[in-house]
């Protein structure tokens, strides 16, 4: 086994900032020390547990770093659209002759220890971008095609948290912070409204696609599903490039902000997501989201769209004061296009209706199909009936409470 000489990296050389190669460096210089060798199968162990790392450890943890994007050439694949130039392309394949050399170290080769070449951790790392690029680095027989699967892995999910995370929230600090328990609702799971999800479904996919999309506004009865099919598009498409950002309309204020760090992520497409938003008439927030939809200075960045859900279809309150004789304004036609054209600047809106009694028993009828049960056994037809007549209605939210109240309390 020919040992890498890790001095010799150029583009990948923050690699060796890293604790765990510095400790890795020095052993691989002075292999009979065995405080050295000692130190860095604790800290790599250590770093197995903590991120979820199996196998050869010294290979898993460096793809784990390459992940990261500690380097230059994930950068610019991220700001340039998923493009390089010719010569960071070729100083990048020279650093991956020492790189591949470094992903197939067996290290019970040289460390007299057997623990590092398939260590197990308690709880695996379970980010699929990760173990993509571990199956593909596996696949390799030469450093020929090295260069390529980490450009690929930079082009299709980025690098660091854009990577790891489908969704994110913004905090005041001003950066993105990846949202770890995201829900993990599928649009399958979503009953009825086929309409609905067919138009959203298809404004997503020409955003991924690099296609002219509109901003959203999902707009209708309470329960009916409006936030959990846009959750469900950063499940469906984010191995196409889809990350979903989460922010309150209190948070519009940050917005330039906001776009400015999204418009850097130029290989990604993001959504921007306000849910059940309105505004009362004395709140002003809503005018950085009309600026930034359209009508700003600086034009919205091509690879974000803004969906946003409320129960108003007109998402500023307006009273019959404003209407009204009382109302003092000399221009009040002026105030009552303001109140109303936000709305208007969404591109697309798609109403969702409270379900009538036999889209509300669809619903439920295939919510139990997927524990097996059949809605027109043991009289639950009824019980649906009855429920949503002593709860808040007919919706899928209404739906949903009762089938986990039927498998939680009644189902023997």
């Amino acid at each position: 086994m020919i040992k890498p000489n890790l001095h010799e990296f150029i583009v990948c050389r923050n690699i060796l900032n890293d604790s765990v190669f510095k400790k890795l460096v020095a052993f691989l210089d002075d292999t009979q020390n065995i405080t050295l060798r000692n130190n860095l199968i604790a800290e790599l162990i250590e770093k197995a547990e903590t991120l979820g790392l199996a196998g050869n450890l010294i290979c898993s943890y460096t793809a784990y770093l390459m992940s990261q994007g500690n380097n230059i050439v994930a950068l610019m694949t991220e700001r340039s659209n998923g493009q390089i130039g010719t010569s960071l392309y070729n100083a990048f394949k020279t650093d991956m002759v020492t790189m591949y050399y470094l992903l197939n170290l067996v290290p019970s080769f040289f460390i007299n220890s057997k623990v590092l070449d398939d260590y197990q951790p308690t709880t695996l790392n379970k980010s699929i971008a990760f173990a993509n690029l571990q199956a593909k680095l596996n696949e390799l027989t030469s450093n020929d095609a090295l260069a390529d699967v980490f450009i690929n892995y930079y082009r299709t999910y980025g690098y660091g948290d854009i990577a790891n995370y489908r969704a994110f929230r913004w905090d005041n600090e001003k950066h993105l912070v990846g949202i770890k328990y995201f829900d993990k609702m599928s649009l399958e799971d979503l009953i009825g409204y086929e309409r609905q999800k067919n138009l959203l479904i298809s404004n997503t996919e020409a955003l991924v696609a690099g296609k002219p999309a509109n901003n959203t506004l999902l707009v209708g009865a309470r329960g009916t599903g409006k936030s959990s099919a846009v959750k469900a598009l950063a499940n469906k498409y984010f191995d196409q490039g889809l990350r979903l950002l989460e922010i309150t309309k209190h948070q519009l204020i940050h917005l330039p902000k906001i776009m400015e760090t999204l418009r850097l992520c130029s290989s990604k497409k993001f959504i921007i997501f306000l849910d059940d938003l309105s505004f009362e008439d004395f709140e002003v927030e809503y005018k950085y989201l009309k600026s930034a939809i359209e009508g700003g200075v600086e034009a919205k960045p091509a690879n974000v769209l803004i969906y946003a859900t409320s129960n108003r279809r007109h998402l500023i309150k307006e009273t019959w004061k404003d209407r009204g004789e009382a109302n003092d304004e000399i221009h009040r036609s002026d105030s009552m296009n303001e109140t109303i054209s936000l709305s208007d600047r969404f591109g697309l809106t798609i109403s969702y209706l409270a379900p009538s009694q036999e889209e509300y028993l669809t619903i439920i009828a295939g919510l139990l199909k997927k524990h097996h049960i059949d809605l027109d056994s043991e009289g639950l037809r009824a019980q649906a009936i009855k429920w949503e007549t002593h709860h808040s209605g007919r919706s899928g939210r209404t739906a949903q409470q009762f089938v986990n109240h039927y498998l939680g309390t009644i189902q023997k």
